[in-house]
């Protein structure tokens, strides 16, 4: 439970199979998300938005998350989360980065500022009063921008199961290697009725919040939006269950038994 909301979220809707497709988002989209402890305890929400930006005369896409605790969770473990992300409209990277979190009393207030140009990220802990220029790959993502960047970009059409596909990302001072494997079709029942899925499994760290490097699985709609439906995470205690509560602005047409 230790571990953001959003960071469970964002690093489970990474489906992938790199192939430039119609776009499947747009500005005005909105996502709220409920979530569950063991799947039964509720735990806390999350939201996604993405709205218009500019960065330095770039007209971006600017995506704020944030992710904060309700119920009995909340009094004896308090969490509440802000991540923004502006990114490219076209290329779809990352120029600036926020993560501002209180998880329990244990806080960050990160600002990266990334040059795609020279590889560099410029990473300023507001905290700590420090920064860092730290060297990047070409074409990084950061963490929220690669959910995005991959939605964008996933081949439904040709993707055969076992495929597995890397993305590098940058998290506070690190440079990620990010890796997942498709798992498949999947009909689940959601919110909206059951709903034709695509199942993946993203490869975390094993240790003190995941039990192994599978401990993550996710559903996305098999549909242009490739809509987040559900992320199941078993954690070194218990487990945390994120499923899509609530949706708004979407660019294509969502169906379900129930529409």
């Amino acid at each position: 439970m230790k571990k953001t909301l959003l960071i469970l979220l964002v690093l489970g809707v990474m489906p992938a199979a790199i192939a430039q497709e119609e776009s499947a988002f747009g500005v005005g989209e909105w996502f709220k998300f409920k979530m569950s402890y063991s799947n039964w305890l509720k735990a806390g929400n999350a939201t996604l938005t993405v709205k218009e930006g500019g960065i330095k005369g770039r007209d971006v896409y600017h995506v704020v998350g944030k992710g904060w605790t309700t119920g009995m969770i909340k009094w004896f473990f308090a969490v509440e989360d802000r991540y923004e992300s502006y990114f490219d409209k076209e290329r779809l990277v990352p120029y600036k980065f926020i993560r501002d979190i209180d998880e329990g009393g244990h806080t960050k207030d990160l600002v990266i500022d990334f040059d795609q140009v020279n590889n560099k990220a410029y990473v300023h802990d507001k905290k700590k009063g420090s920064k860092k220029v730290i060297a990047t790959k070409p074409n990084v993502q950061d963490m929220v921008s690669t959910f995005y960047y991959l939605r964008n970009n996933l081949e439904t059409k040709t993707i055969k199961i076992g495929h597995e596909v890397h993305v590098d990302m940058f998290f506070d001072e690190e440079n990620y290697g990010f890796k997942l494997k498709y798992l498949g079709e999947e009909t689940i029942i959601t919110d909206f009725g059951p709903v034709r899925a695509l199942k993946f499994r993203p490869y975390v760290m094993a240790g003190r919040v995941f039990k192994e490097e599978e401990s993550l699985t996710l559903w996305v709609s098999k549909d242009k939006n490739k809509i987040p439906l559900r992320i199941q995470a078993n954690l070194a205690v218990g487990s945390l269950r994120a499923d899509l509560e609530d949706f708004s602005g979407l660019k294509h047409p969502f169906k379900s038994s129930k529409n």
